[in-house]
């Protein structure tokens, strides 16, 4: 008799998170539709000095896939990332993409990871119309000024940001 199990499918979406906004959730949401397992690999980048730590930004994700971890699995992940993929033996990296300025540099990551790694596939995919506009970088600037994003991230990020900046 012939083995009809398959091998379940991984990709991995990167990211700084810093922190995940409805947008990020949106991509994350529809990578499931293509994806058995989606691993959230959250960056640690020494170029950056994120607002939140690594750990809240671990914990932020997990409480908003806290009913899905079978799912939705959520590490920190520092060096090549291409690496990381072959390691947890994903087929694809999620990328989104909001705008065609986010394209060019996509593209050439993509096409340097393809370089490095030819069984790992990026794909690209846009978050909803009610999300293309935002960032991580333009909801901490909001909420630092006092902007209700509210309904643009989860209730706990919004409260972690109001924490943040004293609000």
């Amino acid at each position: 008799m012939e083995n009809t199990q398959t091998t379940p499918s991984i990709a991995i979406y990167p990211g700084t998170f810093d922190p995940i906004t409805n947008g990020h959730i949106d991509i994350i949401n529809r990578a499931l539709n293509l994806f058995d397992t989606v691993l959230v690999a959250v960056a640690i980048n020494p170029g950056k000095t994120p607002l939140f730590t690594l750990t809240e930004r671990i914990e932020m994700i997990r409480e908003v896939f806290n009913e899905d971890t079978s799912r939705v699995r959520v590490e920190s992940v520092s060096g090549l990332l291409v690496e990381y993929a072959v390691q947890q033996k994903a087929k694809a990296i999620i990328r989104g993409l909001r705008a065609v300025s986010d394209f060019d540099y996509e593209f050439q990551l993509a096409l340097m990871n393809r370089k490095l790694e030819r069984e790992v596939d990026t794909i690209f995919l846009m978050p909803g119309l009610r999300w293309i506009f935002i960032s991580s970088s333009i909801i901490k600037d909001a909420a630092r000024h006092g902007g209700d994003i509210s309904d643009m991230v989860p209730p706990r990020v919004s409260e972690m940001l109001k924490r943040k900046f004293g609000l």
